[in-house]
């Protein structure tokens, strides 16, 4: 069974959080003690999604471009990640996801979506999320996903429509619910129209709903919680790294803490 899948089921009902952070910013040492730490403890993300810093990320707001950035800046690259995370796997096993877009899957290796997915499983990685391929072009990645046990990530948002439980009745690990239009980012609000969108995706599937997108407090993910199986918080943890540097490691630790609360209070 995949981790994701434990990691939901060891929760008994109980909200997970879901923590996100882009690879090698400020760079792949503090990625790794960042990941150990945001996963600590009863207080620590559940599941952790890890980007790889792309030239065009068109689902990220500034603060994730700019991250993406400076890692790349700093010469973060996919099989140093790869490398990350298979010393990572000798340290914890915690469900670990990649977060990225169709061309450095593709471009990877000589074998396309193939040599990925394989190196994925070789070193442990649980999930991957590929926002810019839309659902009915998924047939190029997840035959191949799935042949080696990586739960390839669907995503559902407000203006998914009709289309809501042709997605829902395929998903695996966990469905990605957008919580709002545009990009990621911090926000004051969140769509109010979520509840509906997740209901319509219960009916037809029993894999858990996450809501990401725009949750940056933990009042936020109280809310989000209250609705969904599990938050995603991305954006204000990796302001919490620009903000700190290197120094990153305790502020977003003791963050990740106020989140995990935050939804345990719903």
């Amino acid at each position: 069974m995949n981790r994701i899948t434990k990691a939901f089921e060891k929760l008994e009902n109980k909200k997970a959080l879901i923590a996100f952070v882009t690879g090698g910013d400020p760079d792949i040492e503090t990625t790794e003690k960042l990941i150990l730490a945001m996963g600590e403890g009863e207080s620590g993300a559940d599941i952790i999604e890890i980007g790889i810093p792309f030239s065009d990320p068109v689902a990220e707001g500034p603060v994730i471009q700019n991250a993406d950035a400076r890692a790349l800046a700093g010469g973060c690259t996919t099989d140093r990640l790869f490398g990350m995370v298979q010393r990572l796997r000798a340290k914890t096993d915690i469900p670990l996801l990649f977060m990225t877009y169709a061309n450095p899957v593709y471009s990877y290796g000589t074998n396309g979506t193939s040599g990925f997915m394989a190196r994925c499983k070789e070193v442990g990685i649980d999930g991957l999320i590929v926002p810019d391929v839309p659902f009915e072009e998924r047939g190029e990645f997840e035959p191949e996903a799935a042949r080696h046990d990586i739960c390839l990530i669907s995503m559902i948002a407000p203006t998914s429509g009709e289309r809501i439980e042709q997605i829902a009745k395929e998903a695996k690990g966990f469905l990605y619910c957008v919580s709002s239009l545009g990009v990621t980012g911090a926000r004051g609000e969140t769509n109010s129209s979520l509840a509906e969108l997740i209901e319509k995706a219960k009916k037809v599937s029993p894999v858990p709903c996450a809501i990401g997108f725009g949750i940056s407090t933990p009042n936020q993910a109280r809310e989000m919680a209250a609705i969904s199986d599990g938050v995603i918080v991305g954006s204000a943890i990796v302001d919490l790294v620009a903000q700190f540097g290197r120094e990153c490691i305790e502020p977003v630790r003791q963050f990740v803490g106020e989140l995990k609360t935050g939804i345990r209070l719903m």
